[in-house]
């Protein structure tokens, strides 16, 4: 099910909502603040909008929320969730969660990230936890459709790459990686397969070396 995002609130600005739409104390959620602490030392004075998730998914059961980050020229969203933003429950203590939460630099065109990348970061974010298959550097995903859900663009696939910005950080409830989803065309996809998902990112990078998911491009 695709659901229309709606902030919850900006990070900064807290004091009027309810507890449960508030970003919970460092003691209850290390691995949120981690990741948020992690994005601030390369971001500073950023404060991100907040999206709830999944219907508030469970902690650890899902995207429990995604961030978006207003940067110069583009939104940074991440999701909240992959990993073990409370608890630590998984039996691999170097390892948070699923190892990764997900990122995509989209272009900003407005006071508001775009819908269909907060969609399509919940999406895969469900088929982690669905499938119990994890994403990696280096993935390829044909989804069958356009990636923004809308048949005016080129954009028909994604593929996965480390992101070249946010370094793996050590939480208290182990490892973290940021994956960096990047949407490409079928004839990208195609010359994937015959070299390799790392030689046409870096040719894209020649054009665009922060990878932003352009749907006007061609």
């Amino acid at each position: 099910m695709i659901v229309q995002f709606v902030a919850r609130r900006r990070v900064a600005d807290t004091g009027s909502l309810p507890a449960s739409w508030q970003t919970p104390a460092v003691s209850e959620a290390p691995g949120w603040h981690a990741i948020e602490r992690a994005i601030a030392s390369v971001h500073p004075g950023v404060t991100p909008i907040h999206f709830g998730g999944e219907a508030d998914a469970l902690p650890n059961q899902g995207v429990w929320g995604i961030n978006a980050y207003p940067l110069e020229g583009h939104w940074l969203i991440v999701t909240l969730g992959l990993t073990e933003l409370f608890e630590k429950r998984s039996d691999d203590p170097s390892t948070s969660g699923w190892g990764f939460e997900l990122t995509i630099r989209a272009l900003l065109t407005g006071d508001q990230p775009p819908q269909w990348a907060l969609q399509l970061l919940q999406a895969l974010g469900r088929a982690v936890y669905s499938t119990g298959r994890p994403f990696g550097d280096g993935h390829r995903l044909d989804p069958g459709e356009p990636i923004t859900g809308s048949n005016d663009t080129r954009l028909r696939a994604i593929a996965f790459a480390t992101d070249s910005e946010l370094d793996p950080i050590d939480t208290a409830n182990g490892r973290v990686n940021f994956l960096q989803v990047v949407g490409i065309t079928q004839e990208e996809l195609a010359a994937m397969k015959e070299t390799s998902t790392a030689a046409v990112l870096d040719g894209l990078r020649t054009l665009d070396p922060l990878l932003r998911v352009d749907p006007a491009r061609v």
